[in-house]
């Protein structure tokens, strides 16, 4: 059974390099050249992963990945950047990019990243997230966690994480005043065989940081220099008139 993928792309020499390569492994194809199109593409048709450049005529890859995310296509997105483009590959992450691919890059590396993405994706899809009635909750100061739904309340309002940005919440919190090194959190939520880099653990958790340290003192996640990060519990922050 062949994968469908999708390749936004508007450099016919690098669409057509993918677009073999892909085909050789047995992945079904389909090449579209600005972002407008593929981004309509995307939302209205089914996909096993998506191959975007960032620097696309009209419509650029940040746009149409923003878009995609915000009409809810969870579709696992690799991004094509450009060599030494460090700012462009975080952004792209943030706004819920699943790996990228620095031009020029080689087969291997196509391939082993696009199984790497596919295979994280179907175990994601696989988790279950509907609720029993004993379901577990992870209470922490002023934050509420219940694995089984990837759910997070914070002060009593739900906050929206990117399912990346959740498993690395679960994992700390899981463990909290304990510090994890990025290569635990990268094989615990990415798996052993990502090839990324560590740059995508600091990524998610400066975003994940942001969001939980809006308006609330109470759980917070400090980095360690040079070895990773744990999850600090103040609970007299959570007990006020205390």
């Amino acid at each position: 059974m062949s994968d469908k993928v999708l390749i936004i792309e508007d450099e016919p020499t690098l669409a057509r390099l993918v677009t073999y390569n892909l085909s050789q492994e047995g992945y079904e194809t389909e090449v579209v050249g600005n972002g407008a199109e593929g981004l309509h593409r995307a939302v209205h048709d089914d996909y096993a992963v998506i191959f975007l450049d960032l620097m696309l005529p009209g419509m650029n890859g940040f746009e149409v990945l923003q878009k995609l995310r915000q009409h809810g296509v969870k579709t696992p997105v690799i991004i094509l950047t450009a060599r030494n483009a460090e700012e462009e590959v975080v952004q792209g992450l943030r706004l819920g990019a699943d790996d990228y691919i620095t031009k020029p890059f080689g087969v291997a590396e196509l391939l082993a990243r696009t199984s790497a993405v596919l295979r994280r994706s179907r175990n994601d899809e696989g988790k279950s997230v509907v609720p029993s009635g004993g379901e577990k909750v992870i209470a922490l100061g002023d934050l509420q966690i219940f694995p089984d739904k990837y759910e997070v309340f914070l002060n009593g309002q739900w906050i929206s994480l990117r399912p990346k940005e959740f498993e690395v919440l679960l994992y700390l919190a899981e463990r909290p005043g304990i510090v994890i090194t990025r290569d635990d959190l990268m094989n615990v939520v990415w798996g052993f065989d990502y090839i990324g880099g560590q740059r995508t653990v600091d990524v998610h958790v400066s975003s994940l940081r942001k969001k939980l340290e809006l308006n609330q003192q109470s759980v917070q996640i400090e980095s360690i220099r040079g070895v990773g990060y744990k999850l600090i519990v103040n609970r007299k922050a959570s007990a006020p008139g205390r």
